[in-house]
């Protein structure tokens, strides 16, 4: 689950920093996957992280 919300809010910020930057769609559409391929990475580190605190080991 945490690894979705990741993947959104990455798609969200940069679909929106490619169209501050005054990209076309296909920068936004490329900005969007990036973006959300990054903080998919970072979502499931986090997700082993408190997984392995919770489950005590």
């Amino acid at each position: 689950m945490i690894v979705l919300i990741f993947a959104i809010c990455g798609a969200l910020l940069g679909g929106y920093t490619a169209r501050k930057r005054k990209g076309n769609r296909k920068d936004i559409a490329q900005y969007a996957a990036g973006y959300a391929m990054a903080f998919i990475i970072v979502g499931m580190i986090l997700t082993v992280i408190i997984d392995r605190v919770l489950s005590g080991g």
